[in-house]
């Protein structure tokens, strides 16, 4: 769903429902140890308190393929496990992708009457015409896909301890 009656702000919400904990969930994205292992393969580094550092460093076949130890950077705003995260997110690709600067992301885990979780990502993209574009785009091996294609992986995982591809 998208959201904006300005121009140039965006707002993109994403829902899925999870066959897991909310703790597994908030373990998934705030572990590196699960962040590797399914969207783009990066391990997410983030010090769980308002005012710390979110990282995410590319693993080693990001970096043969040029991109820098840290892609995407950010602070953490607010951190309520394993309910809430907002962190602010700038991709670290491309001096275009820098010049766009920080957007925020809102990571919310609810836990519903029928055993599984709610997880929803709303991104706030102001004046960030890139990411707004590339965060939808179709899954393509060649590094499109998206937080549809990073959340569905995600709950693939979770539920069935495999990724959609490889």
């Amino acid at each position: 769903m998208e959201t904006g009656a300005k121009a140039g702000v965006i707002t993109r919400v994403h829902e899925i429902y999870i066959k897991a904990s909310q703790a597994q969930i908030w373990e998934a994205i705030t572990s590196p140890e699960w962040t590797r292992r399914y969207g783009y393969g990066g391990l997410v580094d983030i010090e769980q308190r308002p005012g710390g550092a979110y990282r995410y460093k590319a693993d080693d076949m990001m970096k043969k393929m040029g991109l820098p130890d840290i892609i995407i950077d950010g602070d953490v705003i607010e951190s309520d496990p394993p309910r809430k995260l907002v962190h602010t997110y700038r991709w670290l690709f491309s001096d275009a992708n820098k010049a766009e600067g920080y957007t925020r992301v809102t990571w919310q885990i609810e836990t519903t009457e029928g055993g599984f979780c709610r997880l929803c990502v709303t991104h706030e993209m102001d004046n960030a015409p890139i990411m707004a574009a590339a965060t939808v785009a179709p899954f393509s091996l060649r590094g499109g896909g998206g937080w549809n294609w990073i959340l569905s992986d995600l709950k693939s995982l979770l539920e069935t301890g495999s990724r959609l591809h490889g």
